[in-house]
């Protein structure tokens, strides 16, 4: 009588190759279910049973928050530079970057620094 094929933790029936279940309670024999090989619940005896899992398998809310994307502009390509007299030194140029910071309805933010001093102000459009 020739025994199960054994890959990994899994047992297949050796004249069909058919995966067998494990045994049912006090079960003393397996029966292949396509070829009814007769298989002794023994070969089932220390077998260790180790699962893995590819950390990308079960996303979840969680995961998505710790993958970012980080996009960098450098401040001449997204800002305007401006006429605007600035409030601490004085200084006639400013950039500017328009941004809604309140709601949809209300006018946008109008961002301001200082081309000179780099101090920041805005105002309320």
């Amino acid at each position: 009588m020739s025994r199960a094929h054994k890959i990994g933790s899994l047992l297949f029936c050796p004249d069909c190759g058919t995966l067998l279940n494990l045994p049912v309670g006090d079960e003393q024999t397996v029966v292949c279910e396509q070829c009814a090989h007769e298989e002794p619940a023994s070969s089932y005896e220390n077998i260790e049973i180790i699962t893995r899992s590819h950390p990308d398998a079960f996303p979840s809310a969680l995961q998505q928050k710790r993958k970012t994307q980080t996009k960098t502009h450098n401040a001449d390509e997204v800002r305007l530079k401006v006429t605007e007299l600035c409030p601490d030194c004085g200084h006639l140029e400013a950039y500017s970057e328009e941004k809604q910071l309140r709601s949809a309805d209300e006018g946008s933010t109008i961002l301001y620094t200082c081309v000179k001093c780099k101090y920041g102000w805005r105002v309320n459009n």
